[in-house]
């Protein structure tokens, strides 16, 4: 690709990338400052590759870590090597506030940012550790689902004020006794609509037990971790998918704190407040 007419081969260019769903928005900055171009593209194949076609790998871009839509672009650049930093969503706007925020503004405003090193960079594992990530946090919510129906089971239950005299309602003798029980038509066929619904989420919540338990025989720090009273195979695969490569902390005191764990502080002059943790790092880690 030809540099472009007025701009030296390896000038570095600053950019900033406003995420959207649907759209995007891009800022590009030289070294001083000025805003050289600017630009919106679909967040799709076609807007990220026309994206990647006017960068070099010299230039910095830099996007928010705004819920998944992140993902597919940071990978396409990182694909095509392509410096990229996710940014914290909470520290640049503790920066640089603005009284009015649209997607251009948003924009200029990162890569400002990245061009001053004020940037608070996210960490962002290997595509492995994103997958096994992704894997452990689909089986806690196939979980909850489950959970979520069963309680609404127990809520018809409590209705009709009845009790089931076996310890596991949802086990093989409790399942028999609410299939054979007469709650009226409605709560009939909402009684086995929520059945079905546990049955097929226990289903794939062993498939994707069946999934983990593959992956972690495959991983020596998952292994490591069995070792350790009380962590089984999901455990053990969690903190590893959360927390990475732990050589990235100097000590355990920053691991501590990375987690969220530490209570936080507030001190000013001679007083010292400490309360409790900041519950702004991994919840499923915590």
């Amino acid at each position: 690709m030809q540099p472009e007419a007025g701009r030296e081969v390896n000038e570095v260019r600053y950019v900033g990338v406003d995420i959207g769903k649907w759209k995007c928005r891009a800022a590009m900055m030289n070294p001083d400052g000025a805003i050289v171009e600017e630009f919106t593209f679909p967040n799709d194949a076609e807007g990220i590759h026309d994206l990647a076609s006017r960068l070099t790998p010299e230039d910095r871009v830099v996007m928010e870590s705004t819920g998944s839509v992140w993902a597919n672009l940071y990978n396409s650049l990182d694909e095509r090597r392509v410096p990229v930093v996710l940014a914290n969503p909470l520290k640049p706007r503790a920066i640089a506030s603005a009284r009015i925020k649209t997607d251009k503004v948003d924009a200029r405003i990162l890569a400002h940012l990245v061009r001053s090193s004020l940037v608070a960079e996210c960490y962002v594992p290997p595509r492995n550790l994103r997958e096994l990530r992704a894997l452990v946090r689909h089986r806690a919510s196939l979980v909850r689902a489950r959970t979520t129906v069963k309680n609404r089971v127990h809520a018809l239950l409590d209705g009709h004020g009845l009790r089931c005299e076996y310890s596991d309602l949802f086990g093989k003798r409790g399942t028999e006794w609410l299939r054979s029980l007469d709650l009226g038509a409605l709560d009939n066929l909402m009684l086995r609509s929520h059945l079905e619904q546990v049955k097929s989420l226990s289903r794939q919540v062993e498939e994707a037990d069946e999934e983990i338990r593959c992956r972690a025989s495959l991983d020596g720090d998952v292994r490591l971790l069995l070792s350790l009273t009380g962590v089984d195979v999901y455990t053990a695969l969690l903190i590893r998918s959360e927390i990475g490569s732990i050589d990235r902390f100097p000590d355990y005191r920053r691991l501590v704190s990375w987690a969220e764990l530490a209570p936080s502080l507030h001190q000013s002059g001679s007083v010292e407040f400490r309360g409790g943790i900041t519950r702004q790092g991994s919840r499923m880690l915590r």
